[in-house]
């Protein structure tokens, strides 16, 4: 698979991620959600940390979490340059291509959301405000895409642990790029071996 192709499948992921998470953010106030179908909602949320809402304290704690990003991505995109250069599998080669898109759109929130946008209590967010909710390295990840398959459910009081309590499954809350880095990742693990095959 050559390099270009790579790029374009990056570059599509890229563009797909940004539209979405500018549209939610222009046109949803901030906890907003609009019910597509009973197991699916666009619900608006940002993300101050990493994955699953984890947040690093500390005054500098999302600013590190960036900078250790944009590192990350600079060696998926030298692993993703080296398997195109020695010819490696298209399972291995998409799955970092997704790997790297989803990263990189979720490091450009990241770095200048912040800067972009006002913030979205209350009120729809502007483009390029006059007062930003943040500063350069210190944007929030937008996320929207909600799926309860089973909202609220009422656990059976016999059910270890669980017993009475009310769930939600699937309760977490991604955009298009968790779903590119996800996406990739169970590539890796599921087509392991045609992954980490040399090609002929």
């Amino acid at each position: 698979m050559k390099l270009r192709n790579s790029a374009f499948i990056i570059f599509l992921i890229l563009v797909i991620d940004q539209y979405s998470k500018m549209f939610v953010k222009t046109n949803f106030v901030l906890g907003e959600q609009v019910e597509v179908f009973r197991w699916f909602k666009i619900l608006f949320i940002e993300n101050e940390g990493m994955a699953w809402g984890t947040v690093i304290p500390g005054e500098y704690g999302k600013l590190f979490l960036t900078i250790f990003r944009i590192f990350a991505v600079g060696a998926i995109g030298y692993w993703l340059w080296d398997a195109t250069r020695k010819n490696r599998s298209r399972y291995l080669i998409v799955a970092i291509c997704l790997i790297f898109a989803g990263a990189l759109g979720n490091i450009i929130d990241s770095v200048f959301y912040g800067v972009m946008f006002d913030d979205s209590h209350h009120h729809l967010a502007a483009f390029f405000p006059k007062t930003p909710y943040g500063t350069l390295f210190q944007g929030k990840v937008v996320d929207m895409f909600y799926f309860p398959f089973i909202e609220d459910y009422l656990m059976p009081i016999w059910v270890p642990f669980l017993g009475g309590k009310q769930i939600t499954f699937f309760n977490a809350i991604f955009n298009v790029a968790d779903f590119a880095i996800s996406t990739g990742v169970g590539i890796l693990i599921f087509f392991n071996k045609k992954a980490f095959a040399h090609s002929n």
